[in-house]
């Protein structure tokens, strides 16, 4: 059996300059968990995302373009995997970049036999919303100020979504 090549590579403590940069990037930071900060108070935090084992790095023919987390849920709830921390690289923006990576994590998750990617986005985000529904995910419903951004401290409302590959396969048969 040939081995399956993925674009999703765990993250190494080598890594920790691509995340860092990209988590803590002004384009993009608002949209994730942490606030701004400097390295050394985000070194401790990326060592237990390591430690976890739930911080990817996505690539390209061998450069990293984006980053997620992918949790997998436990108990009666192990068919799920969370996604979280998504972000692409702001210069590869437009470029398919963030559809590609939903592709990929689609695969991640069906390699590991979950039947359900769940995820939570700001509804302000519309740029991620957009992605997550050209790749399938839909809407489940609206978590009221479940983000505090204490730089600006303001609230931000986030929209549950889920991707099922039955979804898939009902929208490609409706579709014929």
């Amino acid at each position: 059996m040939a081995a399956i090549q993925s674009n999703l590579i765990p993250a190494q403590h080598s890594d920790f300059d691509f995340f860092y940069t990209l988590y803590m990037h002004l384009e993009v930071n608002r949209y994730l968990l942490y606030d701004l900060m400097p390295s050394d108070a985000f070194k401790p935090i990326y060592d237990k995302l390591i430690a976890q084992r739930v911080l990817f790095r996505y690539v390209e023919n061998e450069i990293a373009l984006g980053m997620c987390k992918l949790v997998f849920q436990e108990h009666r709830n192990s068919h799920i995997i969370y996604l979280g921390g998504v972000a692409i690289d702001p210069q590869q923006a437009g470029k398919g970049v963030g559809y590609r990576m939903m592709q990929a994590v689609q695969q991640y998750a069906i390699l590991h036999n979950r039947k359900r990617i769940e995820l939570s986005v700001a509804t302000e985000n519309l740029a991620a919303i957009g992605l997550y529904k050209k790749a399938g995910f839909v809407e489940e419903g609206i978590f009221r100020k479940f983000s505090w951004l204490k730089a600006t401290d303001e609230y931000l409302d986030e929209m549950m979504m889920a991707w099922m590959p039955e979804f898939m396969m009902m929208t490609n048969t409706i579709e014929r």
